[in-house]
């Protein structure tokens, strides 16, 4: 029996899903070539890889479940969460350094009495989301700390390019790209697969992909619309899907310079890529991206330190 292993650590999840679902995204096949004539498309060797690549991702964590009095016979559920957001840069000069860390940290519940809470070890600002009927409370204050995280993102982005931005370089956000496909010279790096894009018929066209090749770029339109192309990284053979990243760029681009964005992916994310034996995610998982998450977790703080800060501060 022959069978191949996916490098990705399952304590993640599966890098590509059991069971792709059908997408209700609209698809648009052919903004680079027609369905057709799809194909593995080579690394151009006319391209150049950017002077410098900014590396965009963001970290969360529960620090405590809590409950608000918020006036009523029954305490209202919370989530006592730190965040953080910052970017890294890759360049000639400098090689790999942090540009920009944010650390903040909040108070999500529904409670309309919710306030600001101040321990020893920081303050939880409050921040309050709408009750809906149709979506479990842990669910909402999941969503809502996600939403903040987004927003951390976003505003180190842009302090990012602030300072050290240049005509030259290259935005990576680690995810999609939803939210920030707005910002100039930016691409989603997506690591995970979850719904399936393409008609059966072009699938092969993703396995047969080797290292550093990509499909055609096709276009994505859901509650919101973008470029969008698969790219293998360097990894051993193996399983079909093994190291492919799906990569974004903003619908708003004309055909021609998305099909730019994708060529400029192919020679810059491989230099990235990571390898199994220092890196359980890899090939996805990008070094200057795991270092940022490493970075940004240690300045989240002590875990066993903020709770009990929280334990502190309820009992004052």
């Amino acid at each position: 029996m022959r069978f191949a292993v996916d490098p990705w650590d399952p304590s993640y999840g599966t890098s590509l899903g059991t069971e792709l679902g059908e997408s209700a995204a609209q698809v648009a096949l052919d903004v680079e070539l027609p369905a057709s004539q799809w194909r593995p498309i080579d690394p151009d060797p006319a391209v150049a890889p950017p002077e410098a690549v900014l590396f965009v991702d963001g970290v969360r964590r529960v620090d405590a479940q809590v409950w608000v009095e918020d006036g009523g016979a029954e305490a209202t559920p919370a989530l006592c969460a730190s965040y953080a957001a910052g970017v890294v840069c890759c360049c000639r000069e400098r090689g790999a350094h942090l540009v920009t860390a944010d650390v903040r940290r909040g108070l999500f519940t529904t409670a309309e009495s919710a306030e600001d809470v101040r321990t020893t070890a920081g303050t939880y600002r409050a921040t309050r989301t709408a009750a809906h009927p149709d979506v479990a409370p842990a669910q909402l204050l999941s969503l809502a700390v996600q939403r903040e995280l987004a927003d951390a993102e976003l505003a180190a982005a842009a302090a990012a390019r602030g300072g050290h931005g240049s005509a030259d370089d290259l935005l990576v956000v680690d995810g999609p790209l939803r939210g920030r496909q707005h910002l100039p010279r930016v691409i989603g790096f997506v690591k995970t697969h979850r719904s399936d894009y393409l008609p059966p018929q072009l699938g092969g066209v993703v396995a047969a992909l080797g290292t550093g090749q990509r499909t055609p770029v096709f276009r994505l339109g859901s509650s919101w619309e973008r470029h969008t192309w698969y790219l293998r990284l360097p990894c051993r053979p193996g399983a079909p899907w093994a190291g492919i990243v799906r990569v974004e760029c903003s619908a708003d681009l004309a055909p021609a310079e998305a099909v730019a964005h994708a060529a400029r992916s192919q020679v810059t994310l491989p230099r990235f890529a990571s390898t199994e034996y220092k890196d359980s995610r890899a090939p996805q998982n990008l070094y200057p991206i795991a270092g940022l998450e490493r970075e940004l977790r240690r300045r989240l703080g002590e875990p066993n330190l903020l709770y009990r800060a929280l334990r502190r501060a309820a009992a004052a």
